[in-house]
C-alpha cells in the first residue's frame, strides 16, 4: 500500500483529502504545518506528498525544497496545492515551484477527480523510479561481483603463470648454452619448453604450444612437460623425435582433453656428431643461424608438415637431421613471437620475425631481451594477445 502524506494548515482540506485518498486504498497521514510535515516525511518516507503552498509557519515551497534536499526523500513525488500560477501573468510562481522541486500542481479549489488522477500518475512515476533504483542497485551489485570475480581470475591466472614459469629450466652453460624468454599474455596460454641431457652425448630440446587460453591450456601443457621429464611414455626412445611425437599423439587425443591440441618442436642434439635430429607437429619452424663472420651468415628453417598432437590417431611423424657447425644458434619459438598486431592493423608475421633474427645476427644484438624490445615496440596493444616463448640454444 502506498503511503501518502498531506500537509495543510486548513483542517477541512486535510479531512477532505484524507477521506478521499483513504477511500482509494492509500495509507494516508496528515500534518497541520510545514515543520510537522517534514518530520513525518522523514519518519514515514511516503511515496507521495500533497502540500499546500500558502501556510503560516513554513510555506510549501520551503517544505518542498527541504524534502527534495534529503537523499532519502528525493524521489518522493511532490504535489503543490495552490491558487497561484494558474492565472495569466502568474507563470513565475509555477517556475518557482518547479525550481524548488515540485513534480506537479493542483489548483484550488480542488477538483477531486483531477486530484485522484494526478495522484495515480504520480504514484506510477514513483514506482517506476523505485524500480529503476532497484535495478540500478542490482546492477551495481552485479558489477561489484564481476569485479571481484575478475580479480580472483586475474590472481589465479597470475598464479598459474608463475607456476608455469617455475617449471622452466635454468639457463644451461658449457659447450651448449641456452637463453630463454617466457612472456605470458593477459590470457594465460599453454606455452612451455624444456631442455635436458638424456645422457652424456644427447641433449633433448623442445617447445610446445597448447591451443586456446586459460588455466585449461596451461594444465595440459604442464601435464605434457611432466610426462616428458619423467620419460613415462611407454615403449618410446626419447632420443628419437618421431617416436616421442607418436607417443604423445597416442597419449593426448583431443577427445580426452576438451578438444585441446598442441603443437611441438622436438629435437635431440648429438654432441660428438654435431648433429641435430628433429621432428615437428604443426609447430612453427625452428631457425638455425650459422656463421662466425657477420659477412658469412647462413639461415635454415627446420620444419615439417605434420599435424599437431591430438588431431588424428596413429600419425607417423618424420625425423630430419641437420649438421651443426661451430658457433651456431638455434631459435625455437611459439607463434606468439610473431603474430603481433601492429598499429597499422597488419599482422607482423613469421617472415618478418625471421628477418629480425637475421638482422640481429648481423648486428650482433642477439640477446633475447634485445629482440624482445623490438617485438614489443611493434605491438599495438598494451598486452600481448598470446604467450610469447622464445628459446635460443647456442652451440659453441
Amino acid at each position: 500500500m502506498f503511503k501518502i502524506l498531506i500537509i495543510d494548515d486548513d483542517p477541512i482540506v486535510r479531512i477532505a483529502l484524507k477521506r478521499t485518498l483513504q477511500n482509494q486504498g492509500y495509507d494516508t497521514t496528515t500534518a497541520s504545518d510545514g515543520e510537522e510535515g517534514i518530520a513525518l516525511a522523514k519518519s514515514l518516507t511516503p511515496a507521495l506528498i500533497i502540500c499546500d503552498w500558502m501556510m503560516a509557519k513554513l510555506d510549501g515551497i520551503e517544505v518542498c525544497r527541504r524534502i527534495k534536499a534529503d537523499p532519502e526523500l528525493a524521489t518522493t513525488f511532490f504535489i503543490l496545492l495552490t491558487a497561484k500560477g494558474a492565472s495569466r501573468g502568474e507563470e513565475k510562481d509555477r517556475v518557482l515551484g518547479l525550481d524548488a522541486g515540485a513534480d506537479e500542481f493542483v489548483s484550488k479549489p480542488i477538483e477531486m477527480n483531477e486530484l485522484k488522477a494526478r495522484v495515480r500518475a504520480g504514484l506510477r512515476l514513483h514506482q517506476l523510479n523505485q524500480d529503476l533504483q532497484t535495478q540500478k542497485q542490482a546492477l551495481e551489485q552485479l558489477n561489484q561481483n564481476l569485479q571481484t570475480q575478475k580479480q580472483i581470475l586475474e590472481a589465479e591466472l597470475a598464479e598459474a603463470a608463475d607456476y608455469v614459469r617455475s617449471l622452466l629450466p635454468s639457463p644451461m652453460v658449457g659447450t651448449v648454452t641456452t637463453e630463454a624468454l617466457f612472456v605470458p599474455s593477459a590470457q594465460l596460454g599453454g606455452d612451455c619448453f624444456d631442455y635436458y641431457w638424456l645422457d652424456d652425448e644427447r641433449l633433448a630440446i623442445y617447445l610446445m604450444d597448447v591451443s586456446g587460453h586459460g588455466v585449461g591450456s596451461a594444465l595440459l601443457s604442464v601435464s605434457v612437460v611432466n610426462v616428458l621429464r619423467s620419460q613415462s611414455l611407454p615403449n618410446t626412445n626419447f632420443s628419437q623425435p618421431k617416436e616421442v611425437l607418436y607417443a604423445l599423439n597416442q597419449a593426448f587425443p583431443m577427445s580426452h582433453h576438451n578438444d585441446k591440441y598442441f603443437t611441438i618442436w622436438y629435437g635431440v642434439y648429438h654432441r660428438s656428431k654435431r648433429q641435430l635430429v628433429y621432428a615437428s607437429a604443426g609447430h612453427p619452424p625452428a631457425v638455425l643461424v650459422s656463421g662466425i663472420d657477420t659477412t658469412d651468415i647462413s639461415v635454415q628453417q627446420l620444419s615439417s608438415l605434420d599435424l599437431p598432437i591430438g588431431f588424428v590417431p596413429d600419425v607417423q611423424f618424420e625425423d630430419a637431421t641437420v649438421e651443426i657447425s661451430a658457433h651456431s644458434s638455434l631459435y625455437i619459438f611459439s607463434d606468439g613471437a610473431y603474430e603481433i598486431h601492429q598499429p597499422n592493423g597488419q599482422l607482423w608475421g613469421i617472415n618478418a620475425f625471421i628477418e629480425l633474427l637475421i638482422k640481429c645476427s648481423y648486428e650482433k644484438t642477439t640477446q633475447l631481451q634485445q629482440i624482445l624490445v623490438q617485438i614489443l615496440s611493434l605491438n599495438a596493444q598494451e598486452n600481448l594477445e598470446d604467450d610469447l616463448s622464445l628459446l635460443k640454444v647456442h652451440f659453441g
